[in-house]
């Protein structure tokens, strides 16, 4: 279902540009601000023009994580960007539009499907939030509040305005949002209600690819799971990630020795052939549900139900699996 950046992409250099920050924008750090303006330029290389200080806010070098203020003046660099790549079909950005779990004025929120990732970037041309742009013209200052894995299906929140990203980004910093997911693993879990709690360090291997390994120097994580129903061979988790670390629930799952089903890239590979010769097409885990509390004081709390595949795979393919083993 996703499609891969085409290599036809046309590009231009730009001049060094000064760009007046609005009330928009303020708040947001500089690093995603400069992703912004200079569309196609490898996040490593918008990094290195930070620390060569090649960008400068009111004259000034600053770090990544500087939050711009309104009025802040930002110097940009040269650089070769993007000019836009090919249109997404139009077919596909309009089925996001039938997966709308909520909207108001402030928040959308998407029933994110499998293999779409949540954005374009590493050989993707189109994710989530360049469809819905793309199906909604009127939502250019959409964005991503949070994120999840490409593999991963269910809820997933934007923000049409930047002062709802904002207060979203501090309630996610607060500990103030709850968010729910449903992992099958393997095995029959006798640990009962668990917090996991091992630090996790990421690790780039040739391509970009991110791959999470536990280890003391990395972040710490925190994972609350407990067992949602068991299948004797497989068991059905309710995880609650309190930190958001990449890859956090597979990693700390398979920790466990309890890899997620289906997990290619920390779980185990005879068990996902034998999931997968009994249809289970793909990464167990959906993002159940997420809550909050919005600036008005109210509560919101929004809920993915199970995908069909996953369902399925729950009714009938863990009973054929059951029973190629008696055999």
């Amino acid at each position: 279902m996703q499609e891969k950046s085409r290599k036809s992409g046309e590009s231009r250099v730009t001049g060094v540009r000064k760009v007046s920050v609005d009330a928009n924008r303020a708040g947001q750090r500089i690093d995603n601000f400069l992703r912004g303006e200079l569309p196609g330029v490898p996040k490593g290389r918008v990094y290195r023009l930070l620390r060569r200080g090649e960008v400068r806010v009111n004259g000034g070098r600053v770090r990544a994580e500087y939050k711009l203020r309104e009025g802040d003046v930002v110097r940009v660099p040269p650089a070769r960007i993007n000019t836009g790549a090919a249109p997404p079909p139009d077919k596909l950005a309009a089925s996001m539009l039938d997966r709308v779990l909520y909207e108001d004025k402030r928040l959308l929120v998407i029933d994110k499907p499998t293999g779409v990732a949540v954005h374009g970037g590493s050989g993707i041309s189109h994710g989530v939030i360049e469809l819905v742009r793309h199906a909604r013209p009127d939502l250019e200052d959409l964005s991503l509040v949070h994120r999840i894995d490409r593999e991963t299906s269910g809820c997933l929140v934007m923000a049409k305005r930047r002062s709802a990203l904002r207060e979203l980004h501090a309630r996610f910093r607060e500990g103030k949002v709850e968010k729910n997911y449903l992992a099958l693993v393997i095995g029959d879990w006798q640990y009962g209600e668990q917090l996991i709690d091992v630090p996790l360090l990421v690790q780039n291997r040739k391509g970009g690819e991110r791959h999470v390994i536990v280890s003391d120097k990395g972040k710490t994580a925190k994972t609350r799971v407990s067992l949602s129903r068991t299948y004797g061979i497989y068991s059905l988790m309710q995880c609650s990630p309190v930190t958001g670390r990449t890859h956090q629930i597979r990693v700390h799952l398979a920790h466990t020795e309890h890899p997620i089903a289906g997990d290619e890239r920390y779980g185990d590979e005879e068990a996902n052939n034998e999931a997968k010769k009994f249809g289970l097409p793909r990464l167990f885990l959906h993002a159940q549900s997420i809550a909050f509390v919005d600036d008005s004081g109210n509560d919101l709390h929004f809920t993915s139900p199970l995908p069909d595949d996953l369902e399925r795979f729950l009714t009938v393919g863990v009973v054929e699996v059951r029973r190629a083993r008696k055999t």
